[in-house]
C-alpha cells in the first residue's frame, strides 16, 4: 500500500505520493520532450484529479510498458486548458511510462491515488488549482517579443517578421483587466500562435493582422516556451492574482524513499544516481 513519500519512477518523470497531492518530477535528460524539461516539477492537488487510468501495452515481451495516466478535471488545470487537446501523447504531464513487469506496482500507486479522490472529482473544477510558472516572463514569436509581468501583457513588434499593419500600429500593451481569455495554437501545426482575446476591440481573424495576437514559425514559439506562457497568463486572468510557483518538497523523504526503491531493485544504479543527484540540486 502506498504512504506518503512514495515515489514510482517511470519514463521521463517521477511520481511522489504526498498527503494531499501528487508530485511529478520530470527528467532532464536528452530524451525528455522539451516541454517536460520545462515544467521541472508539478505539485497535482488530489482534488484536481478526476481519476487515474492504468492501461498495459505489448503482448507479453521484453519491451511490454504499462501506462499510468492522471486525469485533470476540466478546468483545474491551466496548463492543460490552453493545451485543448492539442499536445501530442508524449509531452502529456499526466502520463507515466513504466516498464511491463512494473504493473503491480502502477496498479498499487493508482489505487491510493483513486481514494484520495473527493465526491465531487467528476465535475469540473470552480478554479485552477494547479500552479503554473511565476512572472516575469518572456516569449520569442515570429513576429513579435512578447513580455508579461503579472498584470500586463506587452508586444514588441519585429522589423522583420511583422506585418505592416502591426507596425504602423506600434507595441501593444495589453492589462489583463481588458483580456477575456487566451487562445493558443500549436506551432507543430499550420497556423500556430497566441491570440489574447479583448474586451471590447474587435479582432482581425488573421493572427498576422491582430494587434493582440503573435504568430509563430519555425524556431520561434516553440511549445516548451508559449505554452507555459500562455498557461501562466490565463491563470493570473482567471485569478487576477500574481501567479506562484511551485511549493518545494521535502528533499530528505524523497532521497530516503529513493534509497529504499533502489535497495529493493525497483530502480537501477544508474537510474538511482541520477534521481539523488536530481533531487539534492533541486534542495
Amino acid at each position: 500500500m502506498c504512504r506518503m513519500g512514495d515515489v514510482l519512477a517511470g519514463n521521463h518523470a517521477v511520481w511522489e505520493f504526498d498527503s494531499d497531492s501528487l508530485v511529478i518530477r520530470f527528467a532532464r535528460g536528452m530524451r525528455t520532450p522539451k516541454l517536460l524539461h520545462a515544467l521541472g516539477a508539478r505539485r497535482i492537488p488530489f482534488e484536481a484529479l478526476s481519476g487515474v487510468t492504468v492501461n498495459a501495452t505489448g503482448s507479453g515481451g521484453k519491451r511490454d510498458a504499462v501506462v499510468l495516466r492522471a486525469v485533470p478535471r476540466a478546468g483545474a488545470d491551466p496548463l492543460m486548458e490552453v493545451a485543448a487537446g492539442q499536445l501530442r501523447e508524449v509531452c502529456d504531464p499526466y502520463r507515466l511510462v513504466l516498464p511491463g513487469d512494473r504493473s503491480g506496482r502502477a496498479a498499487e500507486f493508482a489505487d491510493a491515488v483513486r481514494a484520495r479522490l473527493g465526491p465531487g472529482s467528476d465535475g469540473p473544477a470552480e478554479r485552477f488549482l494547479v500552479q503554473v510558472p511565476e512572472p516575469p516572463l518572456q516569449l520569442k514569436a515570429y513576429d513579435a517579443r512578447l513580455g508579461f509581468d503579472g498584470s500586463t501583457v506587452t508586444f514588441h513588434w519585429s522589423r522583420t517578421g511583422a506585418t505592416s499593419a502591426k507596425w504602423k500600429a506600434g507595441d501593444q500593451r495589453c492589462p489583463l483587466s481588458a483580456l477575456t481569455g487566451v487562445e493558443w495554437r500549436t506551432p507543430e501545426g499550420p497556423g500556430g500562435h497566441l491570440r489574447l482575446l479583448r474586451r471590447d476591440a474587435a479582432a482581425d481573424p488573421r493572427p498576422d493582422h491582430d494587434l493582440a495576437s503573435a504568430v509563430f514559425g519555425v524556431g520561434y514559439g516553440s511549445v516548451h516556451e508559449s505554452l507555459p506562457f500562455a498557461a501562466a497568463v490565463l491563470a493570473a486572468l482567471r485569478g487576477r492574482t500574481p501567479v506562484a510557483s511551485v511549493p518545494a518538497a521535502r528533499t530528505d523523504e524523497r532521497l530516503q524513499h529513493l534509497s529504499e526503491l533502489h535497495s529493493a531493485g525497483l530502480l537501477t544504479d544508474a537510474e538511482y544516481s541520477a534521481l539523488r543527484d536530481r533531487f539534492t540540486a533541486e534542495a
